[in-house]
């Protein structure tokens, strides 16, 4: 496996570098500071996930993230600082498929990783699910509203799998984040929030009156029942 880190500052390559040497050995690491450079390596060295660095010193983050999705659909992590919130959506909106924010646990990071790397295999189902409107196929990640075609993230379109499967039942806080990184952990409420409201404006008549994802505060969301 290789993954390919487009980072300028050294301390976090350096914590990066680290967490993987210790405990995932054998992944390859390809790293540069620039963000064109960064682009030219998704081409020639082909990584299996990327982690993106939002500020660089040769271009915006996002400029790279939406050169690189002109060409490859490599699972990409977006990392940010505390409280830029706005730049996680506007990540996610260009094409991310997670994000971290800094400073970040090592082990939280190589989790959300191999997240990113078996998240496409964990949905086998070939059956296209419908619910109204829409209609998705998960192997393929294809969302359809009537013949207009929705493009998802890798994480938008596990969280969807889970709600359209279980259509008209609450899917636990606990459920989503096993279905989307494996596991859960103490922020995963918190980035819920941010991956529902994407959803939620991608698919919603009125994102602000959601009628399709439902908030079950305290236990989840729930993909409202056909009439």
């Amino acid at each position: 496996m290789k993954v390919l880190v487009i980072e300028d500052d050294r301390e976090i390559v350096e914590i990066i570098t680290l967490a993987f040497e210790i405990r995932w050995p054998g992944v390859t690491l390809v790293n540069t500071h620039l963000g064109n450079k960064g682009v030219e390596l998704v081409e020639t060295e082909d990584p299996d996930v990327v982690i993106l660095d939002l500020g660089l010193p040769d271009t915006n983050g996002f400029d790279v993230l939406k050169e690189i999705r002109t060409f490859s659909d490599v699972p990409v992590m977006i990392l940010t600082v505390r409280g830029e919130e706005a730049d996680v959506v506007k990540g996610l909106e260009w094409g991310a498929d997670d994000y971290m924010v800094k400073p970040f646990r090592q082990l939280e990071l190589l989790s959300r990783i191999k997240a990113l790397t078996r998240r496409s295999s964990n949905i086998t189902s070939e059956t296209t699910l419908v619910h109204g409107d829409l209609r998705f196929s998960p192997t393929v990640r294809q969302l359809f509203r009537g013949d207009i075609e929705i493009m998802l993230t890798r994480t938008e379109g596990t969280i969807l799998f889970e709600l359209m499967k279980n259509s008209g039942q609450v899917v636990t806080h606990n459920n989503l984040a096993e279905a989307v990184w494996g596991e859960d952990y103490p922020d995963a409420v918190d980035s819920l929030r941010v991956y529902i409201r994407r959803l939620r404006e991608k698919i919603e008549r009125n994102p602000d009156s959601p009628e399709l994802i439902l908030t079950k505060t305290g236990l989840g969301y729930m993909l409202a029942k056909q009439e």
